[in-house]
């Protein structure tokens, strides 16, 4: 049965995905991937260079995923510590929602793979943490409290990053939304 364009390159990605979810932390090879997608290797180079594109591909899947949403959030929400409470939300669910992804975003899946890899996952942290600043500002200039965007922003993302780490560690199992409202309550009193 034949599939149509793009069908099969959108079902490697989604298999090596799928394959990223295994808590044992193994290196993936093109063979195990091919394997399991029951084509030779040859198929594979076929629809992408190497890993290092099919990896690509996934980030690239997150970066549409995670900055579509939000950006409609900036779009929607005024109240900037309700911006910063949704972006930090999108991103835990959209880590529960994708395990594999989240190996992804904490660069373990990417350890011996291409270096640019991991500078574009640094990127994307970077737009990250831009967004929260400026939703930081914005929060700023409503309350009338001295917020210090510039440290809050860091200390949010490495606050996000830690509990990404601790949901792979737990081999997907320990979710990162536990505790994340007590935590936003305790730094900015959200309710």
């Amino acid at each position: 049965m034949a599939t149509k364009p793009g069908e099969r390159k959108q079902q490697i990605l989604e298999t090596l995905a799928k394959m990223l979810e295994s808590p044992k932390r193994e290196k993936i090879t093109t063979a195990a991937l091919a394997a399991k997608l029951d084509v030779s290797e040859a198929a594979l180079y076929r629809h992408f260079s190497g890993k290092a594109q099919m990896f690509e591909g996934l980030i690239e899947f997150i970066e549409q995923s995670v900055f579509g949403l939000i950006n409609k959030i900036s779009a929607e929400e005024s109240d900037g510590l309700k911006q910063i409470r949704r972006i930090l939300t999108v991103m835990l669910l959209f880590a529960e929602k994708n395990p594999g992804m989240t190996r992804v975003l904490i660069g373990d899946a990417l350890v011996n793979e291409d270096d640019r890899l991991q500078l574009r996952i640094n990127q994307l942290f970077d737009r990250i943490e831009s967004t929260l600043k400026q939703s930081l500002r914005i929060a700023e200039t409503q309350s009338g409290r001295k917020l210090e965007p510039e440290s809050q922003a860091n200390l949010l993302l490495c606050y996000v990053i830690g509990r990404l780490h601790q949901y792979a560690k737990s081999g997907f199992k320990r979710k990162p939304m536990e505790y994340v409202q007590t935590q936003l309550t305790l730094l900015y009193g959200l309710e």
